[in-house]
Formats: structure tokens, sequence, C-alpha cells
């Protein structure tokens, strides 16, 4: 049985967007921040220089969408400034600048589980998220978070007495590899079965190692990401006797402990 320390942390944010690697001309969102989002948000707020092992576990939810205009900055590698094309002239280089659109959440809220592999972190990042040393930001820069609960929380893997649901209408990101311990609970107007699968299945950036694909003599680090295979919903159930990842309030903690 795992029994461990984490800090659950609820945040608020008012218009957020969590990107999408591969939208382009609608800068999409996420409907939660992915794990890389929220990982870099603690070594940020902790001052860490170097990397951190942690799981995360990830819910919240959002009350709307809606689309805002940003402005756009497009560049060429090695393009020269034509007048007929570029905007702005940057040392003889062309830019062009225009306008695109960014899908936005609308009162975002968050409950985030952080559990550091070494366990001795905790309190350290308690305190870097009680009395942070700048503000808060988890999306893009502009995105502030207002943290409103911090907690130090015990987690351990229980058999629920009772059934245990989200609150409402929170979404959670569910590692595939969990899934089994789960039921999902459709809409009592849905011709969905119980036990059937509901919701969107993402690939998440969780965590990077730096890769030279150049030479020794002329470097060409790139990020190679490992991503978690999860799946988003907001219609889940853990039944009575059912084993699984609880904090001590009784929170349900999306974990991929073996």
């Amino acid at each position: 049985m795992h029994i461990m320390k984490a800090i659950r942390i609820k945040l608020w944010q008012d218009l957020v967007n969590y990107k999408k690697p591969t939208s382009f001309q609608l800068k999409e969102t996420y409907p939660l921040p992915p794990y890389s989002t929220v990982i870099g948000m603690v070594h940020t707020m902790c001052g860490f220089t170097s990397y951190h092992p942690m799981e995360i576990s990830i819910q919240g939810k959002y009350f709307s969408k809606v689309n805002d205009l940003y402005t756009r900055y497009e560049f060429k590698n090695g393009m020269t400034f034509d007048k007929n094309r570029h905007q702005l002239n940057v040392d003889g280089y062309g830019i062009s600048r225009g306008v695109a659109t960014a899908e936005l959440l609308v009162d975002v809220e968050l409950l985030l589980h952080i559990v550091p592999e070494d366990q001795s972190l905790v309190d350290e990042i308690a305190q870097a998220f009680e009395v942070p040393q700048e503000y808060p930001s988890l999306g893009r820069r502009e995105d502030i978070a207002t943290i409103q609960e911090v907690k130090v929380v015990q987690i351990r893997e229980v058999e629920a007495e009772d059934d245990i649901c989200l609150d409402r209408d929170y979404g959670a990101y569910v590692p595939s590899s969990i899934l089994g311990k789960l039921t999902f609970t459709p809409d009592m107007h849905s011709n969905i079965g119980r036990n059937d699968m509901l919701g969107t299945r993402y690939l998440l950036t969780d965590k990077y190692e730096l890769v030279n694909r150049g030479t020794a003599k002329a470097p060409k680090m790139y990020r190679n990401w490992s991503k978690k295979d999860v799946f988003y919903t907001t219609s889940i159930l853990v039944s009575e006797e059912d084993e699984f990842f609880l904090d001590e309030d009784g929170k349900p903690v999306f974990l991929e402990f073996a």
C-alpha cells in the first residue's frame, strides 16, 4: 500500500489558454493544463534549476469558452526585409505582423495534487505557493493564477467505503493505466452503457530530456518529450470496495503508481 505526502493546491484563473501544440490558426486550448505546464509552474515557483521528478493529479472545471484576438508575429529564419511583405524591419530581417484568434477558458477552477518523488521537498514546495516570490501563472505568462488553498495532505491507496465522485462539474485527467479501477457514469438520458468510457483521449506532454541532434562541435539541442496517455472525463465514480488513491479529505487522486 502506498502512503505518501502531497501538496494540494486549489487555484482560480479568469481567462486562460492551455495551448494545444498542433493548433495554429485558432490557438485551441486543452480543458485542463497538461502535466508539463503544471510541473513547469512548480519548478518556477520553487526556483528549481534542475528537474525534480514528481507525479501530478489534475482536475478542475471552467464556466465557458470565448475567442479572443491577439497580435501574431511570423518570421522565417534568414529572410531579409521586404517592405511589400513584412510589417517590421529588425536589423534587416523581415517580420510579418497580423491578427489571430485564441480560445480562452473562462472562470477556471483547478485542484492539483503534487507528489514529489523526493518527499523531503513537500514543505519547500508548499511554502513556495503559500508565500510566492513572484506572481503565479499557469498557461501563458499573462494567465495569472489566484491561489485559494495550499495544504499538505497524506495520500494513500485505500478500499473505498462508499461511492466517491468528482466534485460537481469537475473533470479530470485519468491515466489510461488506471481506467480499469473506475466506473464511468453516463448522463441519465444517454444510451451509452455504464461501463463504457466517456470523454476525450489525449497524449499530454509530461517531462523532457535534452537530445543533441547535431555534433559535438556544433550541437543542436532538442527537447525529447515523454507523454502520458490520459482520458479526460467528467463522469467518474470510484465504486464501493474499489482500491484507489484518496487524500486525507476524501478527494480522489489520479496517479499512475504501480
